[in-house]
């Protein structure tokens, strides 16, 4: 499949292009855009293949750069594209659980350039961010993502991963700069949604992101990390979860994730409730992989500094670097940067800055 020809737009994906994907004979397929306002790095399609047979085959879900030009920039400059697809073709087989099958991944190198091809997980259920996950979603989710991190546990330091940027590296670094540059205009847009001092807490952290990165970097285990880690990239069955989205995966501290997911997909007020439980969950299923010499303790603060790093930074470069096409995207924008910034709050944040 490497050399398959990548569509420019969802009208060159033809029944023929599809058919050579997916080893079927198609006559034609119809084709639904799902999850505007959700995919904010790309435009994503339901496609119900019709075979030539006749007969019926599932649906799958293709995964295309956005249609907007500042999004598919910040997508190349961040080596996203290209880091998802290899994801998917050389790291996602280590996975034991939480991934969808992937039919074709393949990108132009240095180009917005790409395709992914995957299963429809239509049967599961996709949570909205802006209402905020379930307790039960929540502990759902920071189980597989335990599992995630206990494969590539203290390896992500391994030669074969050095491609994946690190969380102290040369993106993080360009992003530090970018949120210079984000803090006013994000100022003018948000300010009124945001907690008593969350203004504050986020004019520290811009210009300090990497700064606050390497303080957690160099006292914690480092993994392969998503980050990106919310409810809107993972699905939920009965029995199952099934995580998407690996644009920005990344090598550092599993806290990084632990955090994002429960800082910016919870309602504050449940997040504080259930909170502790959910990071001794994480916990417990990292030490039944056989992760050691990591305790609870050491756990809590690295989550607790981590309510500073991601979370924030995502928010910024979204609420005031990207095209937010409709109102379901700005709302989901207004809710990543309170949330964030009143996890970072209820975390100690202005306290931990001052520190750094």
């Amino acid at each position: 499949m490497a050399d398959i020809e990548i569509p420019g737009t969802i009208n060159d994906v033809t029944p023929e292009w599809l058919g050579d994907v997916l080893e079927l004979e198609l006559k034609g397929m119809q084709v639904t855009q799902i999850g505007q306002g959700v995919g904010i790095m790309g435009d994503i399609y339901r496609v119900q293949p019709q075979l030539v047979s006749g007969g019926a085959t599932p649906s799958v879900v293709v995964k295309l750069p956005s249609s907007f030009e500042e999004n598919r920039a910040q997508g190349v400059a961040l080596g996203m594209f290209a880091a998802e697809v290899r994801f998917y073709n050389e790291l996602a087989p280590r996975v034991p659980v939480g991934l969808p099958h992937v039919y074709c991944a393949a990108i132009e190198p240095g180009t917005a350039n790409f395709v992914i091809v995957m299963e429809d997980l239509c049967d599961l259920e996709m949570a909205d961010q802006v209402v905020g996950m379930t307790q039960e979603q929540a502990l759902a989710a920071v189980k597989v993502l335990a599992h995630v991190h206990a494969v590539w546990w203290d390896q992500a330091e391994d030669e074969a991963l050095t491609w994946i940027p690190s969380m102290t590296g040369p993106r993080i670094e360009f992003v530090d700069t970018l949120l210079n540059d984000l803090i006013e205009p994000f100022s003018q847009m948000f300010a009124d949604h945001l907690p008593p001092r969350g203004l504050e807490v986020y004019r520290g952290f811009a210009g300090n992101y990497l700064r606050i990165n390497k303080v957690l970097a160099g006292r914690s285990p480092w993994t392969l990390v998503h980050q990106d880690f919310r409810v809107e990239n993972m699905l939920f069955g009965p029995d199952s979860v099934k995580v998407i989205d690996w644009q920005g995966i990344g090598r550092g501290p599993g806290a990084y994730d632990l955090a994002y997911i429960l800082g910016g997909s919870m309602a504050p007020e449940l997040r504080r409730e259930c909170e502790r439980e959910c990071v001794q969950a994480y916990l417990d299923v990292l030490l039944a992989q056989g992760v050691d010499g990591y305790t609870f303790v050491q756990l809590w603060d690295d989550y607790g500094h981590a309510q500073l790093m991601g979370g924030l930074a995502t928010s910024m470069v979204v609420g005031a670097g990207m095209d937010l096409n409709n109102e379901r995207g700005k709302a989901l924008a207004i809710t990543m940067a309170s949330r964030h910034v009143t996890a970072a709050l209820d975390h100690e944040g202005l306290e931990r800055l001052s520190d750094i």
